[in-house]
């Protein structure tokens, strides 16, 4: 009985003329041009994407894939693993935007106070995230411009230590203790690569100024090539040693600087043993090392004897204040008063 009632009121229902049969009626026609018209259009616009994203994932798989073969180092293929990331990120995420744009727009939602509300809180989002939006800024740049790679001996805003990661936001940097430090790029307004191609070591060594200068010099220079030309450091090295010559006599001393230009961060093994042997030759060769607080003595006007002793110490002088470089701030202006 009930199911008799049903199909009454349908069937009044659905009379010429009624609200739902036109109603029907309208979803027909909507349907239809939808299919007609829109569907093609949103299969053709995922083709498109489909095919915009393979080409991504092959692009960037290929300089992956470049970088493992070719890079110098693990730093520069971890560089390029990066960049290939952050390409592959932002492609997908522009590809995404744009059907979704399209397919709100087939399915008929108006578009304009969408983007509207879109636009003002990208506005709101960036005066928020000023911050972020610089770091991301800044480490595109260092990716790009091949700045620093990960595994370099590098001093960033002040902090010296090994990159161990780099991203668009941040870096972060190991010291010689152990000591993990995470800065933001856009702290990074300054680097100092101690990785870069190839290390100089100055190496001072102080002798007694009763030292014959000549000899000094033969002798050192003969040690700095017979560290040259050891089997374990000759790879190390750049160029030969080269012996500068006196560069200050202080009291009882004579400074001697020697120079080495060595591979990027590899000067310290040749220097410790070049430091070994300099002991060794001038117990050989009967010359005192330099020390300021050596004591002369000093004699009466009749030459009777020593009246009083003389210490030498070096003169203590306030230091001058270094300002690292990699902590400077750029110079930053109002660009509407100048101020």
């Amino acid at each position: 009985m009930f199911s008799m009632i049903a199909v009454a009121v349908r069937s009044t229902l659905l009379t010429d003329g009624h609200i739902l049969d036109r109603v029907f009626n309208e979803w027909g026609d909507d349907a239809e041009e939808f299919i007609r018209y829109k569907l093609p259009h949103l299969l053709a616009v995922a083709l498109i994407a489909f095919i915009l994203t393979r080409v991504l994932h092959l692009i960037t798989a290929r300089m992956i894939t470049v970088a493992e073969r070719h890079a110098a180092s693990h730093g520069q293929a971890a560089q390029v693993k990066t960049l290939a990331g952050v390409i592959r990120t932002s492609g997908l995420a522009i590809i995404g935007a744009i059907v979704g744009l399209q397919f709100l727009d087939a399915i008929g939602i108006n578009m304009g106070p969408l983007l509207a509300s879109a636009g003002i809180a990208g506005v709101a989002i960036g005066l928020a995230a000023q911050n972020l939006v610089k770091d991301m800024l800044n480490g595109t740049l260092i990716l790009v411009e091949d700045q620093f790679h990960v595994g370099d001996t590098v001093t960033l805003a002040g902090l010296s230590g090994v990159v161990e990661t780099m991203t668009l936001r941040k870096t972060t940097v190991r010291a010689t203790d152990g000591t993990l430090y995470v800065i933001p790029n856009s702290q990074i307004t300054t680097v100092a690569n101690q990785s870069a191609e190839y290390s100089i070591a100055t190496v001072p060594v102080s002798v007694d100024f009763s030292a014959d200068p000549d000899k000094v010099l033969a002798l050192l220079n003969s040690i700095a090539m017979s560290v040259r030309n050891s089997t374990e450091y000759t790879p190390l090295f750049v160029e030969d040693p080269k012996v500068l010559g006196v560069d200050a006599l202080k009291g009882s001393q004579l400074i001697v600087l020697v120079q080495f230009k060595t591979r990027a961060q590899k000067h310290f093994a040749p220097v410790r043993e070049f430091q070994r042997r300099v002991r060794l030759a001038l117990e050989q060769n009967h010359l005192l090392p330099g020390d300021p607080y050596r004591v002369f003595g000093t004699f009466d006007a009749q030459g009777a004897g020593p009246s009083s002793t003389t210490v030498v110490r070096p003169r203590e002088d306030a230091a001058a204040v270094q300002v690292d470089p990699t902590t400077l701030k750029p110079q930053e202006s109002n660009p509407f008063t100048g101020e």
